[in-house]
């Protein structure tokens, strides 16, 4: 599928690094590196602007990597991108380790999955279907 992007960063556009590739890494558009302390989190543009049709999303994730080697993550995850934003793809990027983490221009810092999604039209009852499971909850079916 087609899906129109304008790319204001100094960087390449956002691409599948594999042939089975799900997500395409966003890089970091920043003027200067930024530090992120323990703890602390900053919302980093990305230069990256996308036109989606109606009926998909992109789905802003961390990056496996980052988030095993030096506890990098996101704030928000997934972060949901809707068809009618046009505005600039930023990441909430937290740092979740004790030490801090410089992020570069150009580093990669959170994957891009764009994915249909169904709008639902709410049918109001009285109950519900039963199921095995019916309201078992979290850790229901955990170790016992």
């Amino acid at each position: 599928m087609k899906v129109r992007i304008i790319n204001k960063s100094k960087h390449p556009l956002p691409a599948y690094e594999t042939e089975a590739s799900a997500g395409m890494d966003l890089r970091a558009n920043i003027d200067a590196p930024l530090t992120l302390g323990s703890l602390e989190r900053a919302l980093v543009p990305t230069g990256i602007f996308i036109e989606l049709p109606v009926g998909y999303e992109a789905q802003i994730r961390p990056r496996s990597g980052l988030a095993i080697k030096h506890g990098i993550s996101l704030a928000n995850t997934p972060g949901t991108i809707d068809a009618d934003y046009r505005g600039e793809i930023k990441a909430i990027v937290v740092n979740l380790s004790d030490t801090p983490f410089v992020i570069n221009d150009g580093e990669r810092i959170c994957q891009m999955i764009v994915a249909r999604h169904e709008r639902v039209e709410w049918e109001e009852t009285g109950e519900l279907n039963e199921t095995e499971r019916g309201a078992g909850g979290f850790g229901h079916t955990g170790k016992k």
